[in-house]
């Protein structure tokens, strides 16, 4: 981000130059809202998941998780039949949010080992991983009732395999609900046989950049430099750096509540040289978005970088007969494009897109994986499960 006043336009205050959409700063925002979650909570009354429509995730269902153990001891049962069951069990939920999801599965599986009687429950190793430190303290708090069988990890969700590479092939279930749209993301389209990159730029109206400047006591042109502090920084020592702009923590958080509520972006087209000079990440090219992008029609997607890099990485986890369960705001088809606006969108202090299904799935038929991707079978709605497993 630039420090700088940038006004291309009499009526926007603009807070970074054009860049790829997952390098904006509404990531850094988005970044800033999982690590100083409490501060937001605080100041706005709520938990996060009351912001989700229902006021609760689609991954707390009891039902759901019977299902899912039910087919984990499956497994289990068969490998110990010939002696190939290993004596640690593993599973891994990445974005454990508040420890619902968690604790509902961990006692639906004691129950159920107690009636299945082979003793998996003792064996079971429930590693909890998250972005936010204080995420991962309410659900140690959460799920106490079965510390000896969770350990916390913090880490990057796009990048599991830096936290998790001592488990590569050992995880029977990786669970995941809500994240991937939660990651950052650029768009690209295909308008006329050509293929664009969708630049962005965020920015302020000018009316109101006017009033936050002068909530802080600052001109307009310094309103950019001390966005730009308050991501680098976090409001706890923006008040330690700027006590002449801020009587507190509490007007800081505000400050920040009100920037991004505020907060706009600007897009524009640039022509991709070739999808071979793209990187989607860093092991995949744009070559991957080929079968979406030259589909037959104009279309406009999320390449989901994050979610992608994620995925191909929590991949090298599973074990030979492990499965991967997300549930997320896919969509299924290229189709899907073309209908409805997929985001970005605001959701309280973080940013949210739909996810790209037909990409993902791609990716992981690649890798030798069966991928499936169906609406989610205990609610109704929008979200929807993708399961991926080795083929047999």
């Amino acid at each position: 981000m630039t420090s700088s006043l940038l006004r291309d336009e009499a009526d926007r205050v603009y807070l970074e130059e054009w860049t790829a959409g997952r390098r904006s700063c509404i990531w850094q925002f988005n970044a800033l809202y999982w690590s100083a979650l409490d501060l937001w909570e605080k100041a706005t009354g709520r938990g996060y998941e009351q912001a989700l429509p229902g006021g609760e995730s689609d991954a707390r269902n009891r039902t759901a998780a019977a299902d899912l153990i039910g087919e984990l001891m499956a497994i289990w049962d068969r490998l110990d039949k010939v002696n190939a069951l290993p004596e640690e069990l593993y599973v891994v939920e990445l974005g454990v949010g508040n420890g619902n999801q968690a604790k509902v599965f961990l006692d639906e599986f004691r129950e159920m080992d107690v009636r299945h009687g082979r003793g998996y429950y003792e064996r079971l190793h429930y590693l909890m991983c998250d972005y936010s430190a204080h995420v991962l303290e309410l659900a140690r708090e959460t799920v106490a009732d079965h510390s000896e069988r969770v350990s916390t990890l913090a880490l990057d969700a796009t990048k599991p395999r830096t936290a998790l590479s001592f488990l590569r092939g050992k995880v029977f279930l990786v669970y995941i609900s809500n994240v991937y749209d939660n990651l950052p993301t650029d768009e690209v389209a295909q308008l006329g046989g050509r293929t664009y990159q969708v630049q962005t730029r965020a920015y302020l109206p000018d009316e109101k950049a006017a009033e936050l400047a002068e909530s802080v006591s600052i001109t307009v042109e310094k309103l950019p430099g001390l966005v730009d502090k308050l991501l680098r920084l976090g409001p706890g020592l923006l008040v330690d750096a700027c006590p002449a702009n801020f009587s507190g923590l509490d007007a800081a958080v505000r400050f920040w509540q009100d920037i991004w509520g505020a907060l706009r972006l600007e897009e524009r087209y640039v022509p991709l040289e070739g999808l071979d000079t793209y990187q989607v990440t860093e092991t995949l090219t744009g070559e991957v978005l080929r079968p979406m992008l030259e589909s037959g029609t104009d279309v406009r997607m999320h390449v989901n970088n994050g979610a992608v890099a994620s995925f191909d990485d929590t991949l090298t986890l599973l074990h030979p007969y492990g499965k991967l369960v997300c549930h997320d705001l896919f969509v299924t088809d290229v189709d899907g494009y073309h209908t409805t606006f997929r985001g970005p969108g605001k959701y309280d202090g973080s940013v949210v897109n739909w996810v790209n299904g037909p990409l993902l799935s791609h990716i992981g038929r690649r890798r030798g994986f069966d991928i499936h991707l169906e609406p989610f079978r205990h609610r109704g709605g929008n979200i929807v499960t993708m399961t991926a497993q080795l083929r047999d």
